[in-house]
């Protein structure tokens, strides 16, 4: 899996972004940050973001689909 999705269960932002991410067709794994106080630290107030795995580059919310397409593409 290229792509994570840090999110908090039942965030409406976080299921806009994962509707936007379904209608691209990214392939991505989603981690809750609800139960991960590191986590919550580094992106309790931004997410949802989208992570690319190995580089690092992260994309904050909010994002619309050619921001995402171009993100993506980058990778």
């Amino acid at each position: 899996m290229t792509f994570t999705l840090f999110h908090f269960e039942g965030c409406h932002l976080c299921e806009q972004a994962e509707v936007l991410l379904q209608s691209l067709g990214v392939e991505y794994a989603r981690i809750d940050i609800g139960d991960d106080t590191e986590l919550d630290a580094r992106y309790g107030e931004r997410v949802p973001v989208l992570r690319e795995l190995p580089s690092g580059r992260e994309l904050g919310w909010p994002f619309d689909p050619t921001t995402l397409r171009w993100f993506v593409q980058g990778s």
